[in-house]
């Protein structure tokens, strides 16, 4: 799957992007209460995203949305400190370096916006996701930042910019 594009999320991608992010959720058996899947503005990305400091992108191959991942300021923490969010990709995107290019536009945002550090929360079982996160200089910590609302997601990582 050659025909493949990371773009900016547009108003009209909201919904399949919320759709792509419960169908992992599905597939993977994550928990729903305490992660992404419960956050009340699932449905509302683009606007979401549209607030300053933040910034969503999709991949998409052939008009149909395949994965996503964004940035944005860390709730309650330093204004240097921003979070990796909602980085998902349905099974046909997985295992291409979709998630290597998505990685460096996201973490190029948050330099462009200014942020000296970027967080993320997973879950320990996302193994493939949790390498690619190393590779680029992720570092596990022990105790979460910010208040993100994912009480179910036991693995946190931060990186320097």
């Amino acid at each position: 799957m050659e025909n493949w594009v990371i773009r900016k999320i547009e108003e009209k991608d909201s919904q399949d992007v919320a759709q792509v992010i419960r169908a992992v959720f599905d597939e993977l058996n994550i928990p729903k209460i305490g992660t992404a899947y419960a956050d009340p503005y699932l449905d509302f990305m683009f606007e979401e995203y549209s607030k300053p400091k933040s910034v969503y992108f999709v991949v998409e191959s052939k008009g149909k949305i395949i994965g996503g991942a964004g940035i944005a300021p860390l709730e309650n923490e330093a204004d240097s400190i921003c979070e990796l969010q909602k980085m998902y990709f349905l099974p046909e995107a997985r295992g291409l370096g979709i998630g290597s290019q998505m990685m460096a536009i996201c973490l190029k945002s948050a330099s462009d916006f200014g942020f000296e550090k970027c967080y993320l929360e997973t879950m320990p079982f996302m193994h493939d996701a949790q390498k690619l996160y190393k590779k680029v200089g992720f570092e596990s910590i022990c105790s979460p930042m910010g208040s993100t609302g994912h009480v179910s997601c036991p693995v946190w990582m931060l990186k320097e910019l």
